[in-house]
Formats: structure tokens, sequence, C-alpha cells
């Protein structure tokens, strides 16, 4: 399937990818984006989603996880194993509901997901929140950068290091990593994060909040040691 693409009258900066094998979903989801003033991108398999990705970045992509050939967990693996593509917001789409689909997902660095049959209106909303919170990075630029111990975090240039090696995250571990630190000691929920890094009223399970806080300790290394689990309350970052 070549990709076919729907630019709006009134074009905007934003791109959207998506990828899916069935021709009917792919249309709604088409028109729900272009209806809200996105550039729309559209091919049927894995294969595609990767070349097109790596051809033209995207400014979000929704991934469907069964598709043709490579799934839509390998397409993630790959994506984020490049520096080209790694940063760029994924909406994992799934015809299961079981959590360890939703787990998978969320290791593989999608930085949301939705449970087919989806509303279009809650899509469209995910989309517009990935994109906000991609934006609002990129205004960071004059925010401090924060250096504890032999981690330094720049916040405008979405860059980690530890003991000067960089440190290849996602988005939301990113934004997760940067909440945490920037008030060493001080506790906080699952919720309270879920609110920090998602926005408030976003409905997600504390146990992906698990997954990405142990995703992130693992890439961290030794040092992931510093964010700690708080017994019925959440996590903190080591003081």
């Amino acid at each position: 399937m070549a990709p076919s693409t729907v630019t709006p009258e009134t074009p905007l900066a934003h791109r959207i990818l998506v990828v899916d094998d069935e021709e009917d979903l792919l249309e709604l989801v088409r028109y729900t984006l272009t209806k809200q003033g996105y550039t729309v991108t559209c091919v049927g398999s894995g294969e595609e989603a990767v070349r097109e990705a790596r051809q033209q970045p995207p400014d979000a992509i929704v991934l469907d996880l069964m598709l043709p050939g490579i799934d839509g967990l390998e397409v993630c693996r790959r994506l984020r194993a490049e520096a080209k593509t790694r940063d760029i917001p994924i909406i994992m789409l799934t015809a299961k509901s079981e959590e360890r689909d939703v787990i998978a997902g969320l290791e593989q660095g999608s930085d949301d997901y939705l449970t087919k049959p989806f509303s279009p209106r809650v899509l469209a909303a995910r989309v517009k929140s990935l994109l906000r919170r991609k934006d609002a990075e990129r205004r960071s630029q004059q925010e401090t950068t924060i250096e504890i111990r032999e981690l330094v975090i720049h916040p405008g240039r979405h860059e980690v290091t530890v003991a000067g090696e960089p440190v290849s995250l996602t988005y939301t571990e990113f934004a997760l990593l940067q909440f945490l630190a920037k008030r060493p000691g001080w506790a906080y929920t699952r919720a309270q994060i879920v609110d920090a890094v998602k926005g408030e009223d976003y409905p997600v399970t504390e146990r992906s909040v698990d997954v990405q806080v142990a995703g992130l300790r693992k890439k961290l290394g030794s040092f992931g040691s510093n964010i700690e689990t708080v017994r019925g309350v959440g996590y903190r970052f080591r003081a």
C-alpha cells in the first residue's frame, strides 16, 4: 500500500503518520485528524511505517499493534533505536485489551495506547495532548539545566547524560525523569505523576506508571536506583 497524504486547506506544522491495515479504520482516523487541521499520512504495513518515518519524521504516529509483516511492537522498537525517530510520540492501537499487551507496547516505547473500538473524539484528544506536550518541550529552551550528581538533564535539547554518557529516553520517560528530578526527596503518587506527565484526568492504570518507571530505571543503569519506590505512596527521586 503506497503512502497517502491528506493535507488541510490551511496546513499546520503538525504531521501525523497513521499505520493500520484496515482500510475502514484508516479512513476514519484520516477523516478525524484532517478535520482537526493536521496533515495526515496513512500506510498499511509495518515496513511502510518504518520507511516513511525515516524519510520524513512525523510529529506523531498512530500505530496499530497487529500489522502484516513486522508488527507494531517491532516498528516501535526500530524507531526508538534510531536518533532520527526515537523522540516521535507514538499512540499504540490494539484490538486486545489484556494488560500484557498494553504493557508490551509501553515497554517498547509507546507513549500512549487506545484499545479498539475507540471513539474518534478520544483519539483526536490524545493526539492533541501529545502534540501539546511536545510543543511545550520546545518552549522550554529557557529552562535551567538540572544537575544531580552525575545526572544532567537538558530540557530544551531533550538530552540526558549520566557520568557524561548519553541516555536515550522516550518522550514520556524524559518527562517523568524531569518531573521527579526537579524536586529531589519529594514523594509523588502515581496519580500526581500522571497529571504532571500526561495531563489532568488522563485515563491510565497505575501499572502503566510502574512500567514506565521500570523502563526508566533500566536505561539509567546503576543511577536508576535513585528513583525510589515509596511504599503506599508512589515514587520520589532520592535527595
